[in-house]
C-alpha cells in the first residue's frame, strides 16, 4: 500500500517532513524516524524536519526542528505525519511544496495531500512508518529505530491500549533488530521530577465524577497560570490521572487558555471521537481532543459524554 509514497520519495531531491503542533511522542518519533529512513536509503537527498519545539520529547535524538527558508519548498515534496486536520499541522508552509503526502493513523477528517495514506488499524503513526520501511525493504538506522520505538510506546500506552495488535508487536520486533537500548527510553518517558509528581497529586485531588459516571477535571485560566508549567503539561499531561478509576469508562480534562478551553477526552469503552468532531476537534475512537470556546461549551461536551455513557 506504500507504492505511491515510495515513488514520491524517489522522485524528489528535497523532502520536508511536517507533523502536528504541540507534538507528542508519536509525532516526533515518526518524523525523526522517517527522516532517518530516507537519509539512510537515499543519501543523495536533502531531508528536513520542521515544526514547533519538541518539548518534553527533546530527549529523542534528532528531534530539534530544522530551520529552512520558504525557498526550500520550491520543487520539493512535503510529507505530513500523524495529523488528521490541516489546522493542526505545525508550519503551514507545506502548502508551498510541489507535492504533498500524508501518512496518518487518525480517523479521516479532511483531504490534506495529493497522496493520502490513512490507516486507523495502526496504534501509531510510528507503526505505519515502520511498516513502510519493512514493506519497501528500507534500512532503519539506530537513531531512526529508537525514535520509532519511542513513538510506538507512547501511543500504545506501553503496549497496553486496545489499539495494540499482534502487528504492533511484530513491528516493534522489527525495529529491535537494529540494536538500541530501551531502558533510557522508558526512563526519559516515565521518570519525573518530584515537582511534576506533586502536580499530578494536586490534579488527582481535583477529579470530579458526574452522576453519569464520567470523570473530569476543570482548570480555569488563573489556576493554570499559577502552576508555572506549559498548557500541554496541564491538559494532555494530566488527563490520564483519571484513567484507572474503577467504574469510570470515560474521562475528560478541561484547561482554560487565552485561546480557548483545551479539551482532552479519553474512554476505555466508548467511541468518543464523534463528540470531539462536533466540537471542532478529532483524533482516535477512544482518545480525542478539541479546543472549545468557553466553560459553557465544556459543560455541554461533558453532558454529551454523560449521555454516551448511558447508551
Amino acid at each position: 500500500m506504500f507504492e505511491k509514497v515510495l515513488e514520491a520519495v524517489k522522485s524528489y531531491g528535497r523532502i520536508i517532513i511536517h507533523r502536528h503542533s504541540n507534538p507528542d511522542g508519536d509525532a516526533i518519533g515518526s518524523q525523526v524516524g522517517l527522516k532517518n529512513i530516507i537519509k539512510e536509503n537515499f543519501p543523495d537527498k536533502e531531508v528536513f524536519a520542521v515544526g514547533d519545539a519538541p518539548g518534553r520529547y527533546s530527549f529523542i535524538a534528532g528531534s530539534t526542528p530544522d530551520e529552512i527558508d520558504d525557498e526550500a519548498y520550491k520543487g520539493a515534496l512535503a510529507i505530513i505525519l500523524d495529523t488528521s486536520a490541516s489546522a493542526l499541522i505545525s508550519d503551514t508552509r507545506y502548502t508551498l511544496a510541489e507535492l504533498r503526502v500524508r501518512i496518518d493513523h487518525h480517523i479521516f477528517c479532511e483531504k490534506i495531500a495529493e497522496i493520502e495514506l490513512t490507516d486507523t488499524s495502526y496504534e501509531s503513526c510510528c507503526g505505519l512508518v515502520t511498516e513502510f520501511a519493512k514493506e519497501c525493504q528500507l534500512k532503519i538506522n539506530t537513531e531512526g529505530a529508537c525514535a520509532l520505538y519511542t513513538g510506538m510506546v507512547t501511543d500504545s500506552g506501553r503496549f497496553r491500549y486496545d489499539s495494540t495488535s499482534s502487528n504492533t508487536h511484530l513491528l516493534a520486533a522489527h525495529l529491535m533488530k537494529t540494536p538500541f537500548e530501551t531502558a533510557p527510553i522508558y526512563s526519559s518517558l516515565y521518570a519525573d521530577e518530584l515537582s511534576r509528581i506533586q502536580l499530578r497529586a494536586r490534579f488527582t485531588l481535583k477529579i470530579t465524577v458526574t452522576e453519569g459516571r464520567v470523570a473530569y477535571i476543570y482548570t480555569d485560566l488563573n489556576e493554570a497560570r499559577s502552576y508555572g508549567v506549559d498548557n500541554f503539561t496541564i491538559s494532555r499531561g494530566m488527563v490520564n490521572t483519571m484513567s484507572e478509576i474503577r467504574g469510570i469508562d470515560s474521562w475528560v480534562n478541561f484547561t482554560e487558555t487565552e485561546d480557548g478551553v483545551l479539551c482532552e477526552i479519553r474512554s476505555s469503552k466508548y467511541n468518543i471521537n464523534p463528540i470531539a468532531t462536533r466540537h471542532g476537534g478529532g483524533g482516535h475512537a477512544k482518545a480525542s481532543g478539541a479546543t472549545l470556546r468557553d466553560r459553557a461549551e465544556a459543560m455541554e461536551l461533558l453532558s454529551e459524554l454523560e449521555a454516551l455513557s448511558k447508551t
